[in-house]
């Protein structure tokens, strides 16, 4: 099978396409594990100019824009023949397009591709619109032009479903959107590096925003100290809307002022010593379309202790893999933490560190995406 990955958005500062490749984990991560599993793979990828490299036998297409575009994400609006030119050169049997963002350019490319050429699209974050707002009619007729969508989690597509931008001819299909080539480090040399500790060592690794939820996890984490009093919460963020109030709410709490620890920013590449130092990963995410956080936490074998989200039931399989807690629900998020630093912790990492090779890793997801990709193809070449 002959697939092209699509993808229609990039990062507006990015100069240099070879690095763009570096920083964009998800799409080359899933265009060689799909590869690795059988399909020739390709990648037409939006961009400020026209290039073309080749990393372990896949071909990324660098389509420029036509016209100038604005924002520090550059998109491509205009119907760019150039771009589907280059898709329709690579002879697809079935494109991938990344995000339901894009529903203009979605229909026109369903337009210039051969008849039966399955398109598949893959939701990254896509905010669900609203099902009465001028435009909705216009995107429900447009997404019509998908044969197929992928969602971490299927429960995920159910607003989409309720508001009719996905109809019930339209396929649904749940699939890892992400893994990582993150692997657990030896815990006392990540402990050196990180600084991690702990008893237990407790790791969050987020924005410090709204979504995130940082304000209940102080307040639940508070509340474990009393039977985990020897426990530390080290915090890793880039965003630091909250931080403000983060600051305050430790100035407020002895017990929280002794026992967080603010980090602040950590380059990628030095984010697995974090995540192996670590007993228990904590997040009180409101909603996610997947959680790289978590799944590179899961890759290093610490124990998620997480909301009780769509995605996060399907990366911790229900639950049986760490803790889940009700978001926004402190005490919730403390019974977690006690009854997760009561476990065997050993045990427990030696738990996620199979699942992960076992369900989350990218050899897994490319697996999947190809078992996928076949059921596609077959139902369209049944129509």
């Amino acid at each position: 099978m002959r697939v092209v990955q699509v993808n229609y958005a990039y990062a507006g500062h990015m100069s240099d396409p070879a690095a763009l490749l570096d920083a964009y984990e998800t799409l080359t991560g899933w265009s060689e594990a799909v590869a690795a599993a059988g399909a020739t793979v390709s990648v037409v990828q939006a961009f400020h100019y026209d290039a073309r490299i080749s990393r372990h036998d896949i071909d990324y297409v660098f389509c420029g824009d036509s016209e100038p575009a604005v924002g520090p994400t550059k998109t491509r609006r205009r119907w760019p023949r150039a771009f589907e030119a280059q898709v329709l050169a690579a002879k697809p049997d079935l494109v991938h397009v990344n995000s339901l963002e894009f529903a203009p350019e979605i229909w026109r490319l369903r337009r210039s591709l051969p008849t039966g050429t399955p398109i598949v699209v893959q939701d990254h974050a896509s905010g669900v619109p609203r099902p009465f707002s001028i435009s909705a009619p216009v995107r429900r007729r447009l997404l019509r032009a998908a044969d197929a969508f992928l969602f971490t989690a299927r429960e995920q597509a159910d607003p989409w479903r309720a508001g009719r931008f996905i109809s019930e001819k339209q396929a649904v299909y749940q699939a890892m959107e992400s893994s990582t080539r993150l692997r657990a480090m030896d815990r006392e040399t990540a402990r050196s590096i990180s600084g991690v500790e702990g008893r237990p060592a407790v790791l969050w690794v987020g924005r410090l925003n709204a979504i995130k939820d940082p304000l209940t996890i102080l307040d639940g984490f508070e509340r474990a100290l009393g039977t985990l009093p020897e426990a530390v919460l080290t915090m890793v963020f880039g965003a630091d809307d909250l931080l403000p109030a983060v600051r305050r709410r430790l100035k407020e709490s002895a017990a929280l002022a002794r026992s967080v620890r603010l980090v602040g920013s950590v380059p990628h590449d030095q984010l697995a010593a974090f995540y192996s130092a670590a007993d228990l990963f904590v997040l009180g995410s409101a909603h996610e379309s997947c959680g790289y956080a978590l799944i590179e936490a899961c890759a290093c074998g610490a124990t998620p202790v997480v909301t009780n989200i769509p995605p996060f039931r399907v990366i911790t399989d229900n639950g049986s893999i760490g803790g889940l807690w009700t978001h926004g629900d402190a005490a919730d998020c403390a019974r977690a933490l006690i009854a997760a630093a009561n476990s065997d912790l050993n045990e427990q990492r030696r738990r996620m560190l199979a699942h992960f090779e076992q369900h989350l890793s990218w050899p897994v997801v490319g697996r999947q995406a190809v078992a996928i990709y076949d059921d596609l193809q077959t139902r369209c070449d049944a129509r």
